[in-house]
């Protein structure tokens, strides 16, 4: 039986594994104590089919029926609202339209969300399907699939050399275990381009941006889990009840270097003012931060296939914020590819996708 080696224990990582250990020895390399540690496991992941330019919106619906179905679904209600004040009417018609919002009342907006500052907001819209995606559960599903089917998940892996040896690679990790496979599978997320360096291939320019996160206290009388989650128009902020309290985002994009990512002090302030003007609540408590790494290849597509220098090496990267609601269309499509199969998504999606278009 050929074997693959997989770098990188996030969700691109796991769900590779999952669609090739029925077929290939799989091993997966993971250079963290556990999986999904970082991109993967700091996402406050929604699943919403017009999330994204064409391609991803592509991925998006070929990932459909997993999401509901596979091993009973990972979806659940949530609905998804955007606001925005008087001054951004025109941005606003703009991002309902390419979310496929439907515009609402401000009443019908309040009674969605309660705090809804209606003094400062003019517009609303809505869509009902969008749904919170249980990231874990997720992770966990393709985990015991691929060990199901024989693959190995190796944690604390972290990869120190690759080398091309002539009928595949040579991999060896900082404690000195030597791995070789016939295939290398590069789903090693802000790592990707090190990765491809490592191997002798050149990098795509996948840069990595921080993505901040804060989570706030709410009076201990309100209950928001049927709460939508809301955007702010331009996706200037974003928040989605947890556990009784809310998170929030600023959505920024600073580009970083590959790294364990932290929040910034600034950009969550300045974040949460801006969260702050649309709502009644005050931010009275921050009761945790965070920040995680969001990494795009310069089109906003992710990248899936074979190297066009050598289709031993297959990328499975790139996925910027969509790489939950993708995973099951992205890891099939990697596993068509590496198996030589037909895929089944259309030709034109496949070009976009295909890590040749940088050639």
């Amino acid at each position: 039986m050929s074997r693959a080696l997989i770098i990188g224990g996030g969700i691109a990582g796991i769900s590779a594994a999952a669609r090739l250990a029925p077929h290939l020895e799989v091993t997966l390399l993971e250079g963290e104590n556990s999986l999904a540690y970082h991109a993967s496991g700091r996402s406050a992941a929604m699943f919403l089919l017009n999330y994204g330019n064409a391609t991803i919106k592509a991925l998006n619906a070929a990932s459909a029926d997993h999401h509901h179905n596979a091993d009973g679904g990972v979806l659940s209600p949530r609905g998804m609202m955007m606001v925005a004040g008087p001054e951004h009417a025109d941005a606003f018609r703009a991002d309902s339209a390419d979310l496929g919002l439907d515009e609402i009342t401000m009443e019908e907006a309040a009674r969605l969300w309660p705090i809804l500052n209606r003094q400062t907001q003019a517009h609303a819209a809505y869509r009902e399907d969008a749904q919170d995606l249980d990231t874990d559960l997720l992770i966990q599903n393709f985990a015991r699939s691929a060990r199901a089917q024989g693959a190995r998940i190796e944690t604390g892996a972290r990869v120190s050399r690759i080398e091309r040896l002539g009928t595949g690679w040579r991999v060896t990790t900082e404690a000195g275990q030597v791995h070789e496979g016939d295939l290398l599978v590069n789903a090693a997320g802000a790592w990707a381009d090190t990765v491809a360096r490592m191997a002798g291939l050149g990098p795509l320019q996948i840069q990595p941006y921080r993505r901040s996160m804060a989570r706030i206290a709410l009076p201990q009388d309100m209950s928001p889990a049927a709460w939508p989650f809301v955007d702010g128009v331009g996706e200037s902020w974003y928040c989605k009840p947890d556990a009784g309290a809310l998170i929030v985002s600023p959505a920024d994009e600073e580009p970083v270097v590959p790294q364990d990512a932290w929040a910034d002090d600034m950009v969550l302030a300045e974040g949460l003012a801006r969260y702050q003007e649309a709502v009644t609540q005050p931010v009275t408590r921050m009761l945790a931060n965070w920040a995680g790494l969001r990494s795009f290849a310069p089109d906003r597509a992710l990248v899936i296939g074979p190297d066009p220098q050598d289709a031993t090496f297959l990328w499975c990267a790139g996925q910027g914020g969509y790489g939950f609601q993708t995973a099951p269309a992205a890891s099939q499509l990697l596993a068509d590819l590496a198996l030589g199969l037909t895929p089944a998504l259309d030709a034109d999606t496949l070009r976009a996708l295909s890590p040749a278009r940088f050639a």
